[in-house]
This record gives structure tokens, sequence and C-alpha cells, in this order.
């Protein structure tokens, strides 16, 4: 496969709270650390929840409005709000968290996790063992890292991808990187194998596109210019 795994973008040393954990405390490791949230985890440093910035912020935004506020009748809350409020009056990470955790594992796939992260709309992933055990953390910032390879890694590793997938020599296909924008040339046996090599160079890690000026024998059309997005 051509994407790095999480495990090769990962941090490893996590800042991490546990249920007792005061609010207080909380605020201090985030502000400490410079990060915007955290994993909870049981005496077993299994991950039971999580905590953002955003749910220590519920204390500021529920604050009360002042007495006559109190004595106007106020619609039923919904579940979030609900929610919510009691964060509001949480004193420790386990009122304070939210559960169940979504978790990622070392073999999933950056691709995968930034996925997961638009789905459920949050901005970072603990990653977990086989049995839940927390192991490190993945953010989204971790996940661009792929865009931060140079030129050079990204042409060496597709020449090498376009190789082997093809199973055609080196020197078959020419290989340019600019800004991480991959340029295709050379001439090949089949129009498929074109399209093959284009498919495989922008899903390699730091892609950010392809345009293919890849030739084929005459079974298909002359010369064609492709342009392929990358995979993130």
């Amino acid at each position: 496969m051509m994407y790095c795994r999480i495990k090769d973008v990962m941090t490893q040393e996590v800042v991490r709270a546990y249920g007792e954990t005061p609010f207080k405390q909380i605020a201090r490791l985030l502000s400490d650390n410079r990060i915007s949230g955290l994993p909870v985890v049981d005496d077993e440093e299994k991950v039971i929840g999580v905590i953002s910035e955003t749910d220590l912020m519920q204390r500021q935004t529920h604050q009360d409005d002042g007495y006559e506020h109190r004595r106007v009748r106020r619609p039923k809350l919904t579940f979030s709000a609900r929610t919510a409020a009691a964060k509001a009056r949480a004193r420790t990470a386990d009122h304070l968290m939210t559960r169940p955790a979504i978790t990622a594992t070392p073999d999933h796939y950056v691709t995968e996790a930034a996925q997961i992260m638009r789905e459920h709309g949050v901005e970072r992933l603990p990653v977990v063992d086989d049995k839940g055990h927390l192991v490190g953390i993945v953010t989204r910032g971790d996940l661009l890292r792929v865009f931060l390879r140079t030129d050079d890694e990204i042409r060496r590793e597709v020449s090498r991808r376009v190789v082997l997938g093809l199973d055609v020599p080196r020197c078959a296909v020419d290989v340019e990187v600019d800004a991480g924008v991959v340029t295709l040339r050379g001439h090949l046996r089949r129009r498929d194998d074109a399209e093959l090599a284009a498919w495989i160079a922008a899903h390699v890690d730091g892609v950010v596109a392809v345009t293919s000026h890849l030739t084929h024998r005459p079974d298909t059309r002359a010369r064609s210019t492709v342009v392929v997005s990358g995979h993130m």
C-alpha cells in the first residue's frame, strides 16, 4: 500500500487525564503543553473519553445570567443542551469528558484517520492497541505532515511505486516533482498502464496533483494529458 500509517506520524508521549483529574488541573495540562485536547484513561490506561478546550469553555458559556433570568420560564432543554449544562457544572474529567472516545489504531492509514476526523468533527484521535490501551495520539497537524515531504523524496517514491506497479524498467517513466505536483513522461505499452501510473502517483503520500504526459502504443489515442488530484 502507498499510504503511511498512523504509527508513522503519531505522538507516542501522550498528555492524558484520569477520571478523577480536577477541572483546574486539566486546564493547566492543556495550557502548559499548548494542546487543545487530551484523552482520559482509566487505571489500566484504557481510553474512556476525550476532553477538548470546548468542553472546558462550557463553564464560561453557561454562567448564570443573574437572578432575574432565573425567574423566567425556559423551554425544555434538548439532550445536547443538557449535556453542555452538565459539563458546565463538572469538577472532574469523569463528568467533563465526551464519551465514548473516537479512536484509531496504529495500523490505520493516515487517509482513514483523516476520514474519521472529518466524519466525527474531531481534531485528534487517541491511538489504541487491540485491547484499548492508549499508545499514542494523532492530530490534524500530524496528518498534514505527509505534505511536508521534499520533492526529491516524493519523486523517488513515485518512481519506485510506478516501476513496481507496472513491472516496467525504471527508464520507462520519467518522474518530475515541483512543489508536490508530479509530472509523468514516457512511453508505455497500453493505455491502461498509463492510467494506472497516474493513479499510483496520485496515491503517494505528499502528492498534491499529477499531470500525465505518458504515451502508449497505437491501440489507443496518441497523447493525452491527465490531471489527477492528490489523495488527501
